[in-house]
Parts: C-alpha cells; structure tokens; sequence
C-alpha cells in the first residue's frame, strides 16, 4: 500500500464539514458543582468544555484525541445552581495532526426557557493513532463565510501558539 493511502492515514479520507461533529452536551447544575456563591466552578465547566470538544474533536478525526491546550477560556456570565449549562463544540479549523475546536456554553433557565451566554473557549487537539502517535487529521470543508472566518482566525492563533512555543523552547 503507497504511503499516501495508509489505513487511519486522514489523506486517504475527503474533507469533512464542521456540521458532521458538532456536539450539544447538556449539564444540569447541582449543588456538587457549585461555589459558596451557588454559581458552577470553573472548574467544573472546563471539564465539561473539555469533554464535549474531545468528542467533537474526535468525531472529526474518526480517531482517538488528546487535549493539546485550551488556549482561551473567558467566563462572560455565572451558571446558577438548578441552571442547564448548555454547551456547543463544533471545529473551528484543521492542521496536520491538530484542530481547533469552539465551545460556546450557555445557562438555561428550564422553566422560564431563558438563555444567556455564559462562557465560551478555544482547544486544541491533537489526533492519535493506536501507538499514541500523532495521525493526520481530515481536512474541514468549509460550507459558508462564517466558517471560512473562523478558519482564518483558528490559524492566526496557530501561528501565534507556534511562535511562543519556539521563543519557550529557545530560553
């Protein structure tokens, strides 16, 4: 078999779309998640973040994925305890090995149906064959402007993560 066309190899696959992976997780607030102020920990929510984009993440790749970084999280709003969060990932952009997924989450109100945005963040992931080896990632096919946007800032970011990591690596 010709090295372009190895079996997990994501050259060998047609580029995916955004739509295809998009994962809605749903987390009910419980006093368990909650800080002495009855809103959800940080903490809490980053792991819900991180779960709902890993599955994205790795409907995308039809692979196993590792967290790489969270490279932006910003808390807008708190999450009520009794509150649904509601979380959306969906893939930003593609890399060779890589991704980057958007999470957006929400507070919902059950009984009144009201929603406010809460919290939104950045991750990257890195797509793993069997031997825990990176593995090339599908291409995203991009289906509108509003994703041909995304992309375009995704890689922005990447350059900019690429460029620490070198200075980092450098002192």
């Amino acid at each position: 078999m010709a090295p372009e066309a190895r079996i997990g190899d994501a050259r060998a696959v047609d580029p995916k779309p955004a739509s295809a992976s998009v994962t809605i997780k749903h987390e009910l607030v419980l006093p368990s998640d909650t800080n002495a102020l009855g809103s959800a920990f940080g903490g809490s929510v980053m792991g819900w973040i991180d779960i709902c984009a890993a599955i994205t993440a790795q409907r995308h790749c039809a692979s196993q994925v590792v967290t790489a970084s969270i490279d932006a999280l910003h808390f807008h709003a708190p999450i009520k305890v009794g509150m649904t969060a509601v979380l959306e990932a969906r893939v930003n952009a593609t890399f060779n090995h890589s991704l980057e997924i958007g999470v957006e989450v929400d507070a919902e109100n059950c009984t009144t149906g009201e929603r406010r945005h809460c919290c939104s963040a950045l991750l990257t992931f890195t797509a793993i064959d069997e031997s825990f080896r990176p593995r090339r990632v599908p291409p995203l096919l991009i289906e509108s402007d509003e994703e041909r946007a995304r992309q375009a800032e995704a890689q922005e970011r990447r350059a900019q993560r690429l460029a620490s990591r070198d200075r980092l690596e450098r002192k």
